[in-house]
C-alpha cells in the first residue's frame, strides 16, 4: 500500500482515497513505534472529519503503548505549545489548514515541539505505516482529555505589557476556523487585566462546513469581509487567520491588506524596541526592508532558506529571538521556535501602543522606501530551465548573485528572487526596489520578467 498523503513537511491528502481513519490509525501506530514516547498531545481543527481522524490516530498511538492527552478542538500552535510546555514527548494536530473541503491532514512534532519532516522522520513513519508490520506491545496506552487553553493564554500574555496597551478596536475574522475560542479567552483575560481593547468578531463561530469559504486570507477574494468590517466600525486593525490559525494576516485602519514581508519588519521592530542587539532570521525572497528595520533598531539580520524546518534550525543555531517569512509564518524563540498566528497580532498591538502611530503610517513608510511585487506564481514546463533563462538574460548586467534559495539577483537599485515551489509545480517570483535610487515603478520589472518567463 503506497501512501501519497506524505508531503515534505506534513501529511495532507484527499479524504477517502489518500487519507481515512484506517490510514490515520497506521500513522499514529507508526509514530508511537518509531519514537516510543511515553505520552503525547493530540488535537484537531474544526473540519467535519477531523474528530474521527483524531480518534483513529489516538487508537493507533494507544495500541503502540503511548498515553495521549486529547486537547480537543485546537489550532496547530496549541499542540505545539502542549508539546513543549507539558511533560510530554511530542504532539499531533489533525488539520488541513487552508486546503479544500475534501482534504485533511496532520502536523507532527517530537519532544520540545521539534518538527518532523521528510528528512527528520516522516519517511520512516510512512514506510512503517505502508508495511503495517507493527509490533505488539505488552501494555497499551491510555487517553485523557486535557484543557490547555488557560496555560496557553498565560503564555501569550508574556509577549505584551498589558498595562501599556492603548485603547484599540480590532476586527477579528476567524473564518469559522479554530481561532475563535482563543480570541474569546484572550478577550476574557483582557477584561480581567483592564486592557482597553475591543473585539469586533466576524465569521467567529467554529463551523466545519465553512459557510463563508475555506479560511485562507492569502486569496484576494477572501479579504473583503475583514476590510469592510474595519471600515464600517472604524477599527484600528483587522486580523484574519487560516483554518488552524498558524498564520495571521493584518489589515490597517484603512482596510488595506498588509503584505507579509512588511509584517516581518514590524515584528522585528517589536522585539528590538524591547531589546536591541537581538538576532532576526528572515527568508531570502524580499530582504531590504528587513535589513533597514533591523539596522535602525540595532539588531542583527540573518538570512535562511525558506521553509519552516530551515528557519527553525537557523534560529536555534544563532539563538534568534524571531524569524519571519513573507508567507505569514512567524517563529518565536520563546515559543520553542514554532510558528504562531496569535503572537504576531499581540506584538503589533504592542508596537501601535508604543509608537502611538496608526498601522498604516508604520507600514506605509516601509512600502514607500521598499516597494515590492508580492509573490507572483507561474506555471512553467521546467522550473530549473526557466531559472537558468532568467539568469542568462541578466548576466551582462553583472548583478550580485545569491543562491541561498533559488536565485537572487541584486542590481543595486532593484532585486529579484526566483525559486521553485517546494509543494507545487510552480515558479515563484518576488521583486523589490529602493525608491530613493530607482524612480521606475515596480510594475516595469514585473512586466519584463513576466514576458521573459512566458516567452
Amino acid at each position: 500500500m503506497t501512501l501519497t498523503c506524505f508531503k515534505a513537511y506534513d501529511i495532507r491528502g484527499k479524504l477517502g482515497t489518500e487519507l481515512n481513519e484506517e490510514i490515520a490509525y497506521k500513522i499514529g501506530r507508526a509514530y508511537g513505534e518509531i519514537y516510543q514516547p511515553k505520552k503525547i498531545v493530540v488535537g484537531c481543527d474544526v473540519r467535519l472529519t477531523s474528530e474521527d481522524l483524531k480518534q483513529a490516530t489516538i487508537k493507533g498511538l494507544n495500541d503502540a503503548g503511548v498515553d495521549v492527552l486529547d486537547l480537543g478542538m485546537t489550532g496547530t500552535e496549541e499542540v505545539y505549545f502542549g508539546a513543549f510546555h507539558l511533560d510530554v514527548q511530542g504532539g499531533i494536530e489533525i488539520t488541513a489548514s487552508h486546503n479544500p473541503m475534501d482534504y485533511n491532514g496532520m502536523k507532527l512534532v517530537r519532544e520540545n515541539a521539534r518538527p518532523i519532516s521528510a528528512d527528520t522522520g516522516l519517511k520512516e513513519i510512512r514506510l512503517l505505516a505502508e508495511s503495517g508490520k507493527f509490533k505488539d506491545v505488552a501494555v497499551k496506552g491510555s487517553t485523557e482529555k486535557y484543557n490547555i487553553l488557560p496555560e496557553f493564554i498565560e503564555h501569550l500574555m508574556t509577549y505584551i505589557e498589558p498595562a501599556k496597551i492603548s485603547p484599540l478596536k480590532l476586527v477579528v475574522n476567524a473564518g469559522n476556523g479554530a481561532a475563535g475560542h482563543v480570541i474569546d479567552a484572550i478577550e476574557e483575560k483582557f477584561k480581567a487585566l483592564s486592557v482597553p481593547v475591543k473585539f469586533i468578531k466576524i465569521h467567529h463561530e467554529a463551523d466545519g462546513t465553512f459557510p463563508n469559504g475555506i479560511p485562507n486570507p492569502l486569496l484576494v477574494e477572501n479579504r473583503d469581509s475583514t476590510r469592510n468590517a474595519v471600515l464600517e466600525h472604524g477599527a484600528d486593525m483587522g486580523l484574519a487567520w487560516d483554518g488552524d490559525f498558524d498564520r495571521c494576516f493584518l489589515f490597517d485602519e484603512k482596510g488595506q491588506f498588509i503584505e507579509g514581508y512588511y509584517i516581518v519588519g514590524l515584528l522585528a521592530q517589536a522585539f528590538l524596541l524591547k531589546q536591541s542587539g537581538e538576532k532576526i532570521v528572515h527568508d531570502p525572497r524580499l530582504v531590504w526592508n528587513t535589513f533597514d528595520v533591523v539596522e535602525q533598531y540595532q539588531g542583527e539580520a540573518i538570512q535562511s532558506k525558506s521553509g519552516h524546518s530551515f528557519i527553525k534550525e537557523k534560529m536555534r543555531e544563532r539563538n534568534a529571538v524571531y524569524g519571519g517569512e513573507m508567507s505569514a509564518h512567524h517563529y518565536f524563540r520563546d515559543f520553542a521556535y514554532c510558528d504562531s498566528g496569535m503572537i504576531p497580532w499581540l506584538l503589533a498591538v504592542s508596537v501601535l501602543s508604543e509608537t502611538q502611530k496608526p498601522l498604516s503610517s508604520l507600514v506605509e513608510e516601509m512600502i514607500e522606501k521598499f516597494p515590492c511585487s508580492g509573490e507572483i506564481n507561474f506555471k512553467v514546463e521546467d522550473t530549473q530551465v526557466t531559472i537558468q533563462k532568467i539568469f542568462d538574460h541578466f548576466t551582462d548586467q553583472k548583478p550580485t548573485i545569491d543562491k541561498t534559495d533559488g536565485v537572487s539577483l541584486d542590481f543595486g537599485a532593484w532585486r529579484l528572487n526566483v525559486r521553485a515551489s517546494n509543494t507545487e509545480p510552480l515558479l515563484r517570483l518576488n521583486i523589490e526596489s529602493r525608491k530613493d535610487q530607482n524612480p521606475k515603478p515596480i510594475q516595469t520589472y514585473v512586466d519584463e520578467l513576466t514576458q521573459l518567463i512566458q516567452a
